[in-house]
Protein backbone atom coordinates (compact mmCIF):
# COMPACT_ATOMS: atom_id res chain seq x y z
CA UNK A 1 0.00 0.00 0.00
CA UNK A 2 3.08 2.27 0.70
CA UNK A 3 4.83 1.70 -2.34
CA UNK A 4 1.17 2.89 -4.48
CA UNK A 5 0.65 6.08 -2.30
CA UNK A 6 4.13 7.26 -3.13
CA UNK A 7 3.93 6.14 -6.66
CA UNK A 8 0.41 8.09 -7.22
CA UNK A 9 2.03 11.21 -5.03
CA UNK A 10 5.21 10.90 -7.10
CA UNK A 11 4.21 13.15 -10.31
CA UNK A 12 2.80 15.63 -7.89
CA UNK A 13 6.41 15.78 -6.07
CA UNK A 14 7.83 15.85 -9.52
CA UNK A 15 5.84 18.70 -10.68
CA UNK A 16 6.50 20.77 -7.35
CA UNK A 17 10.06 20.20 -7.45
CA UNK A 18 9.63 21.62 -10.77
CA UNK A 19 7.29 24.42 -10.87
CA UNK A 20 10.35 27.08 -10.11
CA UNK A 21 12.16 26.09 -12.93
CA UNK A 22 9.40 26.36 -15.46
CA UNK A 23 8.44 29.67 -14.03
CA UNK A 24 12.34 30.97 -14.50
CA UNK A 25 12.00 28.83 -18.55
CA UNK A 26 9.39 31.34 -19.01
CA UNK A 27 10.88 34.53 -17.69
CA UNK A 28 13.42 37.02 -19.59
CA UNK A 29 16.66 36.36 -18.17
CA UNK A 30 18.73 39.09 -17.42
CA UNK A 31 22.35 37.96 -17.11
CA UNK A 32 24.24 34.87 -18.86
CA UNK A 33 25.82 34.16 -22.49
CA UNK A 34 24.01 33.13 -24.78
CA UNK A 35 25.76 30.46 -27.35
CA UNK A 36 23.62 31.00 -29.81
CA UNK A 37 24.40 34.44 -30.60
CA UNK A 38 28.19 36.23 -32.09
CA UNK A 39 28.46 39.07 -29.29
CA UNK A 40 31.36 40.23 -31.38
CA UNK A 41 28.57 40.98 -34.56
CA UNK A 42 25.68 42.17 -32.16
CA UNK A 43 27.91 44.59 -30.67
CA UNK A 44 28.16 46.64 -34.07
CA UNK A 45 24.88 48.36 -33.20
CA UNK A 46 26.44 50.42 -30.87
CA UNK A 47 28.91 52.20 -33.72
CA UNK A 48 25.82 52.25 -36.13
CA UNK A 49 23.48 53.82 -33.60
CA UNK A 50 25.97 56.37 -32.59
CA UNK A 51 26.98 57.69 -35.96
CA UNK A 52 23.58 58.43 -36.44
CA UNK A 53 23.52 60.89 -33.34
CA UNK A 54 27.03 62.15 -34.16
CA UNK A 55 25.49 63.03 -37.00
CA UNK A 56 22.50 64.93 -35.48
CA UNK A 57 20.31 62.55 -37.37
CA UNK A 58 19.27 61.20 -34.51
CA UNK A 59 18.47 62.47 -30.90
CA UNK A 60 18.64 59.28 -28.62
CA UNK A 61 17.21 55.69 -28.73
CA UNK A 62 17.16 52.41 -27.07
CA UNK A 63 17.06 48.83 -28.28
CA UNK A 64 16.87 45.48 -26.69
CA UNK A 65 17.57 41.94 -28.13
CA UNK A 66 16.17 38.88 -26.44
CA UNK A 67 16.64 35.93 -27.91
CA UNK A 68 15.24 32.23 -26.83
CA UNK A 69 13.84 34.40 -22.96
CA UNK A 70 17.59 36.26 -22.48
CA UNK A 71 18.73 39.25 -23.26
CA UNK A 72 21.79 39.73 -25.28
CA UNK A 73 21.41 43.45 -25.82
CA UNK A 74 19.69 46.42 -23.83
CA UNK A 75 21.09 49.78 -23.99
CA UNK A 76 20.08 53.55 -24.10
CA UNK A 77 22.06 55.79 -26.73
CA UNK A 78 22.01 59.92 -27.23
CA UNK A 79 20.14 62.14 -25.41
CA UNK A 80 16.73 61.69 -23.71
CA UNK A 81 16.92 65.68 -23.35
CA UNK A 82 19.35 67.06 -25.96
CA UNK A 83 19.12 70.57 -24.26
CA UNK A 84 20.04 69.58 -20.64
CA UNK A 85 22.27 66.48 -22.49
CA UNK A 86 20.42 64.03 -20.82
CA UNK A 87 21.45 60.67 -21.15
CA UNK A 88 19.44 58.47 -22.65
CA UNK A 89 19.05 55.54 -19.90
CA UNK A 90 17.73 52.36 -21.23
CA UNK A 91 14.71 52.36 -18.87
CA UNK A 92 14.10 55.68 -20.22
CA UNK A 93 9.80 56.04 -21.24
CA UNK A 94 8.49 56.18 -24.30
CA UNK A 95 5.22 57.11 -26.06
CA UNK A 96 4.92 53.61 -27.72
CA UNK A 97 1.60 55.05 -29.72
CA UNK A 98 -0.05 52.32 -31.78
CA UNK A 99 2.14 49.59 -29.54
CA UNK A 100 -0.97 50.05 -27.57
CA UNK A 101 -2.81 48.36 -30.69
CA UNK A 102 -1.67 44.56 -29.68
CA UNK A 103 -2.43 45.29 -26.16
CA UNK A 104 -5.66 46.26 -26.79
CA UNK A 105 -6.34 43.21 -29.38
CA UNK A 106 -5.15 40.96 -26.27
CA UNK A 107 -7.45 42.93 -23.86
CA UNK A 108 -10.38 41.51 -26.43
CA UNK A 109 -9.05 37.98 -26.66
CA UNK A 110 -8.73 37.82 -23.10
CA UNK A 111 -12.64 38.83 -23.00
CA UNK A 112 -13.19 36.25 -26.11
CA UNK A 113 -11.16 33.34 -23.75
CA UNK A 114 -14.03 34.37 -20.98
CA UNK A 115 -16.96 33.94 -23.32
CA UNK A 116 -17.83 37.48 -23.02
CA UNK A 117 -17.97 37.65 -27.22
CA UNK A 118 -17.65 36.08 -30.43
CA UNK A 119 -14.89 37.64 -33.20
CA UNK A 120 -17.56 37.39 -35.27
CA UNK A 121 -20.37 39.03 -33.50
CA UNK A 122 -21.60 42.36 -34.77
CA UNK A 123 -20.34 44.92 -32.25
CA UNK A 124 -23.68 46.67 -32.34
CA UNK A 125 -24.61 44.03 -30.12
CA UNK A 126 -22.86 46.47 -27.32
CA UNK A 127 -22.59 49.35 -28.93
CA UNK A 128 -26.06 50.05 -30.57
CA UNK A 129 -24.77 53.22 -32.44
CA UNK A 130 -23.16 50.62 -34.67
CA UNK A 131 -26.22 48.70 -36.18
CA UNK A 132 -27.25 49.38 -39.83
CA UNK A 133 -24.62 51.84 -40.40
CA UNK A 134 -23.46 53.94 -43.73
CA UNK A 135 -20.78 54.03 -45.98
CA UNK A 136 -19.52 56.81 -47.56
CA UNK A 137 -20.15 57.37 -51.11
CA UNK A 138 -19.99 61.14 -52.09
CA UNK A 139 -18.17 64.57 -50.44
CA UNK A 140 -18.35 67.74 -51.37
CA UNK A 141 -14.72 69.82 -50.33
CA UNK A 142 -16.55 73.32 -50.43
CA UNK A 143 -19.03 72.11 -47.32
CA UNK A 144 -18.19 68.86 -46.14
CA UNK A 145 -21.64 68.05 -46.96
CA UNK A 146 -21.98 64.14 -48.20
CA UNK A 147 -23.94 61.12 -49.37
CA UNK A 148 -24.25 57.27 -48.22
CA UNK A 149 -25.19 53.96 -48.89
CA UNK A 150 -26.41 51.52 -46.34
CA UNK A 151 -23.53 49.09 -45.19
CA UNK A 152 -23.88 45.39 -46.61
CA UNK A 153 -23.47 44.24 -42.91
CA UNK A 154 -22.40 45.30 -39.19
CA UNK A 155 -18.63 45.42 -38.03
CA UNK A 156 -17.55 42.57 -36.39
CA UNK A 157 -14.80 42.44 -33.44
CA UNK A 158 -12.53 40.89 -36.53
CA UNK A 159 -13.06 43.73 -38.35
CA UNK A 160 -11.80 46.01 -36.15
CA UNK A 161 -9.03 43.63 -34.59
CA UNK A 162 -7.62 43.50 -38.71
CA UNK A 163 -8.53 47.12 -39.77
CA UNK A 164 -11.08 46.16 -41.95
CA UNK A 165 -14.26 48.20 -40.74
CA UNK A 166 -14.27 50.89 -42.62
CA UNK A 167 -13.34 53.58 -39.60
CA UNK A 168 -10.85 55.76 -40.35
CA UNK A 169 -8.44 58.71 -38.29
CA UNK A 170 -9.19 62.23 -37.62
CA UNK A 171 -5.84 63.44 -37.74
CA UNK A 172 -3.81 60.85 -40.12
CA UNK A 173 -7.06 59.62 -42.35
CA UNK A 174 -8.24 59.81 -45.46
CA UNK A 175 -8.67 63.87 -45.90
CA UNK A 176 -12.68 63.21 -46.53
CA UNK A 177 -13.29 61.64 -43.66
CA UNK A 178 -10.92 63.02 -41.87
CA UNK A 179 -12.78 66.64 -41.93
CA UNK A 180 -16.30 64.27 -41.33
CA UNK A 181 -14.57 63.39 -38.00
CA UNK A 182 -12.81 66.58 -37.31
CA UNK A 183 -16.28 68.50 -38.01
CA UNK A 184 -17.81 65.65 -35.24
CA UNK A 185 -15.47 66.02 -32.77
CA UNK A 186 -14.03 62.53 -32.90
CA UNK A 187 -10.67 62.74 -31.47
CA UNK A 188 -7.48 60.79 -32.16
CA UNK A 189 -7.23 60.06 -28.55
CA UNK A 190 -4.26 61.84 -27.52
CA UNK A 191 -3.29 65.26 -25.37
CA UNK A 192 -5.63 66.86 -22.79
CA UNK A 193 -8.96 65.29 -23.37
CA UNK A 194 -11.50 65.27 -20.24
CA UNK A 195 -14.89 63.76 -22.44
CA UNK A 196 -16.30 60.26 -22.49
CA UNK A 197 -14.74 57.73 -24.59
CA UNK A 198 -18.09 55.92 -24.22
CA UNK A 199 -20.07 59.33 -26.07
CA UNK A 200 -17.10 60.33 -28.67
CA UNK A 201 -17.66 56.43 -30.13
CA UNK A 202 -20.90 56.27 -29.99
CA UNK A 203 -20.75 59.45 -31.83
CA UNK A 204 -18.59 57.85 -34.77
CA UNK A 205 -20.70 54.68 -35.01
CA UNK A 206 -23.33 57.72 -36.29
CA UNK A 207 -21.13 58.88 -39.51
CA UNK A 208 -20.05 57.05 -42.40
CA UNK A 209 -17.48 54.23 -42.76
CA UNK A 210 -15.04 54.71 -45.70
CA UNK A 211 -15.86 51.36 -47.00
CA UNK A 212 -17.82 48.23 -46.67
CA UNK A 213 -16.59 46.08 -43.88
CA UNK A 214 -14.42 43.52 -44.50
CA UNK A 215 -13.57 44.59 -47.97
CA UNK A 216 -10.10 46.36 -47.32
CA UNK A 217 -7.48 47.58 -44.99
CA UNK A 218 -7.78 51.00 -43.64
CA UNK A 219 -5.76 52.44 -40.50
CA UNK A 220 -8.19 53.90 -37.94
CA UNK A 221 -9.80 54.39 -35.07
CA UNK A 222 -10.59 50.88 -34.64
CA UNK A 223 -8.63 49.67 -31.45
CA UNK A 224 -9.71 52.46 -29.84
CA UNK A 225 -13.10 51.53 -30.47
CA UNK A 226 -12.26 47.94 -28.92
CA UNK A 227 -10.79 49.77 -26.16
CA UNK A 228 -14.49 51.34 -25.49
CA UNK A 229 -16.12 47.81 -26.23
CA UNK A 230 -13.68 46.82 -23.32
CA UNK A 231 -15.00 48.79 -21.32
CA UNK A 232 -18.47 48.53 -21.77
CA UNK A 233 -18.29 44.42 -21.59
CA UNK A 234 -16.25 44.42 -18.67
CA UNK A 235 -17.76 47.18 -16.60
CA UNK A 236 -13.80 48.44 -16.10
CA UNK A 237 -12.09 51.25 -17.17
CA UNK A 238 -9.38 50.04 -19.98
CA UNK A 239 -6.60 51.35 -17.32
CA UNK A 240 -8.20 49.17 -14.81
CA UNK A 241 -8.56 46.29 -16.66
CA UNK A 242 -5.38 46.42 -18.67
CA UNK A 243 -3.61 46.76 -15.09
CA UNK A 244 -5.49 43.23 -13.49
CA UNK A 245 -5.21 41.20 -16.64
CA UNK A 246 -2.15 42.06 -18.46
CA UNK A 247 0.36 44.45 -16.66
CA UNK A 248 0.45 42.86 -12.95
CA UNK A 249 0.14 39.36 -13.74
CA UNK A 250 3.42 39.86 -16.14
CA UNK A 251 5.25 42.63 -14.14
CA UNK A 252 4.76 44.80 -16.15
CA UNK A 253 5.62 48.34 -13.89
CA UNK A 254 6.04 50.79 -16.34
CA UNK A 255 3.45 51.01 -18.37
CA UNK A 256 0.32 53.54 -17.93
CA UNK A 257 -1.83 55.91 -19.56
CA UNK A 258 -1.00 58.20 -16.85
CA UNK A 259 2.31 58.44 -16.23
CA UNK A 260 2.88 58.75 -12.41
CA UNK A 261 4.49 62.42 -11.55
CA UNK A 262 7.40 59.98 -9.61
CA UNK A 263 8.27 58.66 -13.01
CA UNK A 264 8.21 62.03 -14.89
CA UNK A 265 11.40 62.83 -15.05
CA UNK A 266 11.77 59.30 -17.40
CA UNK A 267 9.84 60.44 -19.95
CA UNK A 268 12.00 61.05 -23.25
CA UNK A 269 11.63 64.27 -25.22
CA UNK A 270 9.71 64.09 -28.43
CA UNK A 271 11.18 65.63 -31.55
CA UNK A 272 10.70 66.06 -35.13
CA UNK A 273 12.60 67.77 -38.27
CA UNK A 274 11.84 71.32 -39.37
CA UNK A 275 11.46 72.37 -43.27
CA UNK A 276 15.70 71.55 -43.67
CA UNK A 277 15.89 68.49 -41.93
CA UNK A 278 17.14 69.25 -38.69
CA UNK A 279 15.89 67.48 -35.45
CA UNK A 280 14.17 69.86 -33.52
CA UNK A 281 11.47 69.74 -30.16
CA UNK A 282 8.02 68.84 -30.67
CA UNK A 283 6.05 71.74 -29.73
CA UNK A 284 3.04 71.78 -27.36
CA UNK A 285 0.67 72.41 -30.40
CA UNK A 286 2.52 70.92 -33.20
CA UNK A 287 -0.17 68.30 -35.23
CA UNK A 288 -2.54 69.16 -32.79
CA UNK A 289 -0.72 66.28 -30.22
CA UNK A 290 0.82 67.92 -27.17
CA UNK A 291 3.56 65.52 -25.92
CA UNK A 292 3.00 65.89 -22.19
CA UNK A 293 -0.16 64.01 -22.70
CA UNK A 294 0.98 61.21 -20.57
CA UNK A 295 1.37 63.72 -17.50
CA UNK A 296 -2.60 65.01 -18.20
CA UNK A 297 -4.35 62.45 -16.33
CA UNK A 298 -6.41 61.65 -18.69
CA UNK A 299 -9.72 59.44 -18.58
CA UNK A 300 -10.52 59.02 -21.86
CA UNK A 301 -8.07 56.00 -22.10
CA UNK A 302 -7.28 55.62 -26.08
CA UNK A 303 -6.68 52.06 -26.63
CA UNK A 304 -5.22 52.71 -30.17
CA UNK A 305 -2.49 55.32 -29.24
CA UNK A 306 -2.08 56.02 -25.17
CA UNK A 307 -0.17 54.40 -23.41
CA UNK A 308 3.58 55.03 -22.46
CA UNK A 309 5.72 52.04 -21.55
CA UNK A 310 9.56 51.04 -21.56
CA UNK A 311 11.41 48.96 -23.77
CA UNK A 312 11.61 46.48 -21.09
CA UNK A 313 8.11 46.19 -20.30
CA UNK A 314 7.20 45.93 -23.74
CA UNK A 315 9.63 43.16 -24.38
CA UNK A 316 7.72 40.87 -21.40
CA UNK A 317 4.74 41.80 -23.20
CA UNK A 318 5.90 40.12 -26.80
CA UNK A 319 7.45 37.12 -24.65
CA UNK A 320 4.69 36.21 -23.07
CA UNK A 321 3.04 35.89 -26.55
CA UNK A 322 6.28 34.18 -28.06
CA UNK A 323 5.78 31.95 -25.17
CA UNK A 324 1.95 30.78 -25.85
CA UNK A 325 0.19 33.41 -23.75
CA UNK A 326 2.58 32.41 -20.56
CA UNK A 327 4.66 34.34 -18.53
CA UNK A 328 6.21 34.48 -15.15
CA UNK A 329 3.14 31.37 -14.17
CA UNK A 330 0.37 33.75 -15.82
CA UNK A 331 -1.37 32.20 -18.65
CA UNK A 332 -2.66 35.50 -20.22
CA UNK A 333 -3.55 33.97 -23.08
CA UNK A 334 -4.27 29.79 -24.49
CA UNK A 335 -2.44 29.00 -26.96
CA UNK A 336 -4.97 28.78 -29.37
CA UNK A 337 -5.30 32.28 -28.92
CA UNK A 338 -1.83 33.25 -29.49
CA UNK A 339 -1.96 31.16 -32.65
CA UNK A 340 -5.07 33.41 -34.06
CA UNK A 341 -3.45 36.38 -33.36
CA UNK A 342 -0.33 35.71 -35.18
CA UNK A 343 -1.87 34.28 -38.13
CA UNK A 344 -3.31 36.13 -41.17
CA UNK A 345 -6.82 36.91 -40.71
CA UNK A 346 -7.58 39.05 -43.86
CA UNK A 347 -8.17 38.03 -47.42
CA UNK A 348 -4.76 37.92 -49.50
CA UNK A 349 -3.33 41.58 -51.21
CA UNK A 350 -5.34 43.77 -49.01
CA UNK A 351 -2.16 44.35 -46.90
CA UNK A 352 0.30 43.78 -49.50
CA UNK A 353 2.49 41.20 -49.51
CA UNK A 354 2.31 40.98 -45.65
CA UNK A 355 -0.30 39.05 -43.65
CA UNK A 356 -2.52 40.98 -41.28
CA UNK A 357 -3.19 39.01 -37.79
CA UNK A 358 -5.29 40.59 -34.64
CA UNK A 359 -3.14 43.65 -34.25
CA UNK A 360 -0.36 42.10 -35.74
CA UNK A 361 1.29 42.86 -38.89
CA UNK A 362 2.68 39.23 -40.07
CA UNK A 363 5.68 38.53 -42.57
CA UNK A 364 4.63 36.72 -45.15
CA UNK A 365 6.99 33.43 -46.99
CA UNK A 366 7.03 36.40 -49.64
CA UNK A 367 8.40 39.10 -47.17
CA UNK A 368 10.62 36.23 -45.75
CA UNK A 369 12.30 35.55 -48.54
CA UNK A 370 13.61 39.73 -48.77
CA UNK A 371 14.32 40.41 -45.83
CA UNK A 372 15.95 39.04 -42.44
CA UNK A 373 12.57 38.00 -40.53
CA UNK A 374 11.72 34.87 -41.07
CA UNK A 375 7.92 33.87 -41.95
CA UNK A 376 5.34 34.34 -39.14
CA UNK A 377 7.35 37.28 -37.88
CA UNK A 378 4.95 39.63 -35.76
CA UNK A 379 5.01 43.55 -35.68
CA UNK A 380 4.08 47.08 -35.15
CA UNK A 381 5.17 50.19 -34.31
CA UNK A 382 4.35 53.50 -33.40
CA UNK A 383 3.87 56.94 -34.38
CA UNK A 384 6.69 58.82 -32.93
CA UNK A 385 9.50 56.51 -34.06
CA UNK A 386 8.78 52.92 -32.03
CA UNK A 387 8.61 49.54 -33.43
CA UNK A 388 9.05 45.75 -32.33
CA UNK A 389 8.46 42.30 -33.78
CA UNK A 390 8.64 39.06 -32.42
CA UNK A 391 10.22 36.02 -34.56
CA UNK A 392 8.97 32.66 -33.57
CA UNK A 393 11.14 31.00 -35.40
CA UNK A 394 14.68 32.46 -34.49
CA UNK A 395 13.14 33.04 -30.54
CA UNK A 396 13.67 36.84 -30.64
CA UNK A 397 12.10 40.14 -29.08
CA UNK A 398 13.47 42.66 -30.43
CA UNK A 399 12.51 46.69 -29.85
CA UNK A 400 13.89 49.97 -31.42
CA UNK A 401 12.47 52.87 -29.75
CA UNK A 402 12.91 56.16 -30.90
CA UNK A 403 11.03 59.53 -30.10
CA UNK A 404 10.72 61.25 -33.33
CA UNK A 405 8.73 62.26 -36.15
CA UNK A 406 9.25 62.57 -38.99
CA UNK A 407 12.82 61.41 -39.26
CA UNK A 408 14.51 61.64 -42.28
CA UNK A 409 17.23 58.60 -41.22
CA UNK A 410 14.65 56.36 -39.94
CA UNK A 411 16.50 53.51 -41.96
CA UNK A 412 18.36 52.92 -38.58
CA UNK A 413 15.99 50.38 -37.85
CA UNK A 414 16.29 48.68 -40.81
CA UNK A 415 20.14 48.39 -40.12
CA UNK A 416 19.04 47.37 -36.50
CA UNK A 417 17.23 44.50 -37.84
CA UNK A 418 19.98 43.35 -40.00
CA UNK A 419 22.57 43.36 -37.62
CA UNK A 420 20.44 41.21 -34.86
CA UNK A 421 20.23 38.33 -37.93
CA UNK A 422 23.79 39.04 -38.50
CA UNK A 423 24.56 38.28 -35.25
CA UNK A 424 22.58 34.59 -35.02
CA UNK A 425 25.08 31.31 -35.38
Amino acid sequence: MKKIISLRIFPVILLTLLLPVLATAQVIQLTGVNKSVNYKKLAVIDDVVNEYINKNWLTGAVSIVIKDNQIVQYKGYGYADVATKKPMQKDNLFRIMSQSKAITSVGIMILYEQGKLLLDEPISHFIPEYKNQTVLATFNDADTTYTTVPVKRDITFRDLLTHTSGLDYTDIGSSKVQAIYSKNNIPSGLGYFKASLLERMKAMGKLPLSFQPGEKWQYGLNSDLLGCLIEVISGMNLENFFRKYIFDPLGMKDTYFNVPKTKANRLATVYTEDNLKNVIPWSHTFRNIDPDYPLMNTNYFSGGAGLTSTAFDYAVFMQMLLNNGMYNGHQILSKRSVEMMTSNQINEGLFGDDYMGFGFNITSEKSAAKGPRYAGAFAWGGYYGTSYWADPKAGLVCLFLTQQNPNSHGDVQEKFEALVYSSLK
